[in-house]
């Protein structure tokens, strides 16, 4: 030991201070977007608040507009386009060019227990203990003021043609409800959400600071205060500590902590418990911790002599079928109200990324990550929580669905898979829309095609004699209405030679495999087994169903107006609403579809869209109620009849085309049209679902 300390010996010794009187108040200031060359002692400030609990600082700082690197133009363009033409004392840039910045603050750590402000003098050491370390960016706040007053322009503008605006608000009858008792767990996301979180912060109250300069008196003054004020050991007796104490404040004894391993995940109840509830529940709390699972695995974990139809009907809620497997619905794992643990983001926007995923999956057994990012535009962490949920991560694959696709379930209960497969096509149309993407862009370029089904001669002219049967009582009537009503004389025929032959229910051959690129194990439009021309590969319809006829009237009859894309999204919504194991459409092309419409009292109406429109092809065919047996009919097909020669107008052209053919137009008239059949966007009036987003 004596030869150690006789190799490294002490040069000299220093006195360390502990000083408080600045121990509460004194900040460290980081401006990590300029040098440490290139400070602001200089720079004029001209206002300085903080919010002390929340330990947020704002800095004024004025910008020289004399220096050779400022744009006088941009600056004046900036300040117009934050505070307008007209001068108010409220103005951020009074000048009339943006002649200064604002710094904003945030927490480089929120520990600051080991950092210190020291200063060395006469061989004493003086240490500070700091309250907060921030780093101050500049602010952008002006832009999101220029962003308020364009929309709040485009607002007044659009509201001088609004109808809504101009009717007189009329006396409703308003029900009074009572909110119900807060729960403790209704409390707790609420205290956790985002927005409670942004209204705590602005409920602190700004305090304005007065700045001193490096330089100031003041300044130098305040300075004094880094050094300890009184320099006697006894009352620094937190740095004055005997050798043991020193060394268990630097090594602190472990504290032995009893770990007791949980049998199972804190939040799953154990399978006794788990039995005790309702089937629902059940169902639920296995796949909200499960994520996916196939049916016949779900049967195994609920009690024996469980009814599988009831906990079809049960899984049906809370999960989405996904290759023949149950994947949890997004909006059960991020409930309303709810944010991201990750980023904060609210539930509504996970929900939709979410969907998205499981969607992919829907048409592939693989994905990659970058492409779903690039989408869904979310934080990389929401990302991938969202993959490791119903995949695992694959060399050169991407991310691959965690289970093999389940081809019994599939052929086992059809008509769910049905049912799934036009929900998903409803969530697909939503998402076109919101991430402004078409299904053709994740297709499989080679995927393989399914081996051809072969059907002999004798099975078609088979199938040919039961659809005719099948049909005979309704050809019958349109033969004779036809008779009845023209002096042609057809010659009637039996329709089939076998009378009285019961209907073969039995289904035709089909492949084994399910073709990749299906949805669930349903053909999608893209698959090669598909018809474009009587649908979804099933026999030929020569005429819509009573029951499609039926939805066809009552959706326009409430809608009045609607594209076939629109249209088609309902009638996949009003599918996947049915109850299991009832399908009464089967294989509805678009063809058929709008024959359906044209046969309901209503109309195509020939829009002329730009040449540069983005709309799609079924987007842009157009329908609209022509015939209710109203005197207020003739009011639309005026209206219709100006939207073949433009394909937006202005309210005083519909009023004045109203004036030239109708007698009396009251205003209330007019609103009623407008509501019924168009929307309005900037100013312009469009019929429902022509504008371009």
């Amino acid at each position: 030991m004596a030869s150690g300390d006789d190799d490294d010996p002490i040069i000299e010794e220093i006195d360390v201070y502990l000083a408080r009187s600045l121990a509460d108040k004194l900040y460290l200031f980081q401006y990590p977007v300029r040098p440490s060359t290139m400070t602001y002692d200089d720079v004029n400030h001209l206002a300085a608040k903080i919010k002390p609990k929340q330990q947020r600082v704002e800095l004024e700082m004025a910008i020289n507009t004399m220096s050779p690197n400022y744009c006088r133009s941009k600056g004046e363009q900036i300040a117009l386009n934050v505070d307008g033409t007209s001068y108010d004392e409220t103005n951020t840039y009074s000048a009339k060019m943006m002649d200064k910045q604002t710094f904003s603050s945030i927490q480089a750590t929120t520990n600051t227990s080991r950092y210190a402000a020291a200063v060395f003098r006469k061989g004493e050491l003086h240490v500070t203990p700091l309250t907060g370390i921030l780093q101050m960016r500049p602010s952008f706040s002006y832009l999101d003021k220029a962003d308020n007053k364009t929309r709040e322009r485009e607002a007044a503008n659009e509201g001088g043609d609004s109808s809504q605006d101009e009717a007189e608000e009329e006396a409703k009858a308003i029900t009074v409800r009572f909110a119900r008792p807060e729960s403790e767990q209704a409390r707790q996301r609420r205290i956790q959400s985002y927005e409670f979180l942004q209204k705590k912060q602005a409920e602190e109250p700004w305090v304005h600071l007065h700045y001193h300069g490096a330089k100031d008196g003041r300044s130098e003054h305040e300075r004094q205060y880094l050094f300890c004020q009184s320099v006697d050991a006894s009352e620094n007796s937190e740095l004055v500590k005997t050798p043991k104490e020193y060394l268990a404040m630097l090594m602190p004894p472990l504290a032995e902590e009893k770990v007791v391993k949980p049998v199972g995940p804190s939040n799953v109840l154990s399978m006794a418990q788990l039995r005790t509830l309702p089937l629902g529940d059940q169902v639920k709390t296995l796949m909200k911790n499960v994520k996916v699972m196939p049916f016949a695995n779900l049967m195994g974990l609920l009690a024996s002599g469980t009814d599988s139809t009831s906990a079809l009907r049960c899984i049906q809620q809370v999960a989405l079928l996904v290759q023949g497997n149950w994947v949890v619905k997004s909006d059960v794992l991020y409930p309303k109200n709810t944010c991201s643990p990750h980023s904060g983001v609210p539930a509504e926007v996970l929900c939709r990324g979410r969907d998205f995923v499981m969607w992919r999956f829907t048409l592939e057994r693989s994905v990659m990550r970058k492409e779903i990012a690039a989408i869904i535009k979310l934080p990389p962490e929401d990302v991938k929580e969202f993959l490791e949920h119903v995949a695992a991560p694959r060399v050169n694959r991407g991310w691959e669905f965690l289970l093999p696709t389940d081809v019994d379930f599939i052929k086992k209960h059809p008509d769910v898979a049905h049912r799934q497969h036009m929900l998903w096509l409803g969530i697909q149309s939503k998402l076109e829309k919101v991430f402004n993407f078409s299904k053709e862009d994740f297709m499989p370029k080679n995927s393989p095609k399914p081996d051809p089904v072969h059907v002999s001669g004798e099975q078609r002219l088979k199938m040919a004699h039961e659809r005719a049967q099948e049909k005979r009582s309704s050809l019958q009537k349109d033969l004779d209405a036809k008779r009845a009503g023209s002096s042609v004389h057809v010659k009637q025929e039996p329709l089939s030679d076998k009378e009285d032959e019961p209907m073969d229910t039995t289904s035709p051959p089909s492949s084994s495999s399910i073709p990749n690129g299906s949805i669930n194990g349903y053909p999608s439009a893209t698959s090669p087994g598909f018809d474009h021309t009587n649908g979804n590969g099933g026999s030929p319809t020569s005429s819509a169903s009573p029951e499609l006829q039926e939805f066809v009237i009552k959706t326009f009859r409430k809608h009045f107006v609607l594209t076939l894309n629109e249209f088609k999204r309902l009638l996949n919504l009003h599918l996947a609403s049915m109850p299991v194991g009832r399908s009464v459409y089967h294989s509805i092309s678009d063809h058929m579809l709008q024959d359906a419409i044209l046969l309901s009292q209503c109309k195509q109406i020939m829009v002329p869209f730009p040449a540069q429109t983005t709309a799609a092809p079924d987007e842009q065919k157009v329908f609209g109620l022509w015939e209710t047996g109203e005197e207020f009919d003739k009011h639309r097909r005026l209206l219709y009849d100006l939207f073949t020669k433009n394909y937006r107008v202005r309210r005083n052209m519909i009023q004045a085309r109203l004036a030239q053919e109708v007698e009396e137009v009251s205003k209330a008239d007019i609103d009623r049209l407008l509501n019924e059949c168009c929307s309005s966007h900037g100013g312009m009036w469009y019929l429902k679902g022509t504008i371009q987003s």
